[in-house]
C-alpha cells in the first residue's frame, strides 16, 4: 500500500466508518461500550440492546453459566416479560445446545422439542430464535439469545458478527467477575489490617499500664525488702524486672508501629545534617567507647516529619551497634538523588546480613536467627517502612550486603510543608536566637 507513498494518513472518524463499514462500527461501539464499565448487569443491558438496534430484532435475553454448571441465570433482557425465562438449562432447550455444542444456533420456536417452552415463548410473540454462545479463553460462559417476532433472514456475515461480538462480550464478562475477584479479596486484605491494627493498638494500650505497674511494684519489692529475700528471691526479682521491661518496650513499639501507619504527619524543612548530629550525641558515649569512626557526608535539607524521619536514622544507626558485632569501626551516612527523590544511604562495616534472612527484613515481628539472644521486637525495620512509603518513598537493602549491610532509603522530593508548623518553626528559630 506504501509502495508508491512515503506517508498514508486517514483521520479516525467513527461517523465515517458507520458509513462505509457498519459491522466494524458496530463493534467498535461494543468494544468501547464494554471496556467502559465493570458493572457486569450494565454493560450486558446496554450491548444487549445496541445489538438487537443494529441487527432490527424485538427482543433478547443474556445468561450466565451458575457456579454449578447445571443452570443459567438471566443478567440482561429487552422487549419481553421474562416471567418464567429466568433459569434456563445447560442441558435443555436451544440456549443449553448452544453451550454445550458451542455453535451458533437459529431455530423456529415451533421446533422446538419442549413444547411448554415453545408455548411460553409463542405466548410472548416469539417466532424466530437466534443464540450465540459467549466463548472466551476457550470456556463458554453463557449465551446470548436474541428473538424476532417474524421470519428472520439470515446471512453467512450476520452469523460471523454475532459470534465475535458474543467473543466480546465473554471476554467482558470474564474481566468483569476477575474484577470483583480482585476487588473482594482487597476488601478482605483491607479488613485484615484493619483487625490487626485494632488489635495491636487495644494490646499495646491495655497492656501498658500494667506493664508498668508490674515492674514498678517489683522494683519497689527490691529495693524495700531485698535485704530480706535470699539468693533464689534476688533471682526471682530481677527476672521479673527484665520480663517486664522487655514487655514494656514491646509495648511502646507496638505503640510506634501503629503511631507510623496512623498518626498524622506533620511536613517541615528539616537540616538533615543536624539531624544526624543529634543522633551521633545520642549514641556518641557508645561510638567512643568502642571506637567506632562516624561519618555523616554532604546531607542536604529536605521536607518531611522531624520525629518519623528521626525514628527512621536512628532505628539504622542503633542495629548497626545492636548486630554489628565486635568487628563494627565504622557508621556511614550518605546522601543522593535523582529527579524524584532523596536517597539517604546507611552502611557498616559489621556483619553482614545472610541471603535467607533478607526477605523477611522488612516484615512484621520477623528475626533472624543470627539476632537470638540480643533485644529486639522484630518491628524496627517494619516501623522504618511504613514511615518511609508515607512520605512517598521506599527502603531497601543492597544486593551487596554480605559483607556489611547497606540500606537505602529513598524520600520525595514533591512533599509539601504544612504553613503553619513552618511559621511556627521561623517564631522558635527567633525566639532562641
Amino acid at each position: 500500500m506504501l509502495r508508491d507513498r512515503h506517508l498514508i494518513s486517514v483521520k479516525v472518524d467513527d461517523e465515517g466508518l458507520k458509513t462505509r463499514n457498519r459491522e466494524l462500527a458496530l463493534l467498535l461501539e461494543l468494544s468501547n461500550l464494554l471496556a467502559a464499565s465493570f458493572s457486569l448487569k450494565g454493560i450486558l443491558g446496554e450491548s444487549l440492546s445496541r445489538v438487537l438496534e443494529y441487527f432490527g430484532l424485538q427482543a433478547g435475553r443474556i445468561y450466565l453459566k451458575d457456579e454449578g454448571d447445571d443452570e443459567m441465570t438471566l443478567m440482561a433482557h429487552c422487549g419481553l416479560d421474562i416471567g418464567g425465562l429466568e433459569k434456563v438449562g445447560v442441558n435443555t432447550g436451544f440456549s443449553g445446545k448452544a453451550v454445550q455444542t458451542r455453535s451458533f444456533i437459529a431455530q423456529h420456536v415451533s421446533d422446538l422439542e419442549d413444547k411448554k417452552r415453545a408455548a411460553l415463548l409463542f405466548t410472548k410473540g416469539l417466532h424466530t430464535i437466534l443464540c450465540t454462545p459467549l466463548i472466551t479463553r476457550d470456556k463458554v460462559l453463557g449465551v446470548m439469545n436474541l428473538a424476532s417476532d417474524k421470519t428472520f433472514t439470515l446471512k453467512q456475515d450476520h452469523i460471523d458478527l454475532l459470534i465475535a461480538i458474543g467473543n466480546q462480550i465473554a471476554v467482558a464478562v470474564d474481566n468483569a467477575r476477575l474484577y470483583d475477584d480482585l476487588d473482594a479479596k482487597v476488601k478482605e486484605l483491607t479488613e485484615k489490617k484493619d483487625m490487626i491494627k485494632f488489635f495491636a493498638y487495644s494490646v499495646s494500650h491495655d497492656l501498658k499500664s500494667p506493664a508498668i505497674s508490674l515492674y514498678g511494684l517489683t522494683k519497689r519489692l527490691y529495693e524495700k525488702s531485698g535485704p530480706l529475700l535470699d539468693e533464689k528471691g534476688k533471682a526471682c526479682c530481677d527476672h521479673i524486672l527484665r520480663s517486664a521491661a522487655d514487655l514494656l518496650a514491646l509495648v511502646e513499639t507496638i505503640n510506634a508501629y501503629v503511631s507510623a501507619q496512623e498518626a498524622p504527619l506533620n511536613f517541615e524543612k528539616l537540616n538533615v545534617s543536624d539531624m544526624a548530629e543529634t543522633i551521633r550525641s545520642d549514641f556518641s558515649a557508645e561510638l567512643v567507647q568502642r571506637q567506632i569512626r562516624w561519618r555523616a557526608i554532604h546531607l542536604p535539607e529536605i521536607v518531611g516529619d522531624r520525629m518519623g524521619l528521626m525514628r527512621v536514622f536512628r532505628n539504622f544507626v542503633d542495629n548497626a551497634l545492636k548486630y554489628g558485632g565486635a568487628g563494627l569501626s565504622e557508621i556511614r551516612i550518605s546522601h543522593r538523588e535523582d529527579a524524584c527523590h532523596h536517597i539517604f544511604s546507611f552502611a557498616n562495616d559489621g556483619k553482614g546480613i545472610a541471603l535467607e534472612d533478607r526477605e523477611h527484613l522488612f516484615q512484621v515481628f520477623k528475626r533472624s536467627k543470627s539476632t537470638a539472644g540480643i533485644a529486639g521486637s522484630g518491628l524496627g525495620l517494619s516501623i522504618v517502612k511504613e514511615i518511609v512509603e508515607r512520605h512517598g518513598g521506599c527502603v531497601w537493602l543492597d544486593e551487596d550486603s554480605t559483607k556489611g549491610p547497606v540500606f537505602h532509603v529513598a524520600i520525595s522530593k514533591n512533599l509539601k510543608t504544612d504553613n503553619a508548623s513552618t511559621q511556627k518553626n521561623a517564631e522558635d528559630e527567633r525566639r532562641i536566637k
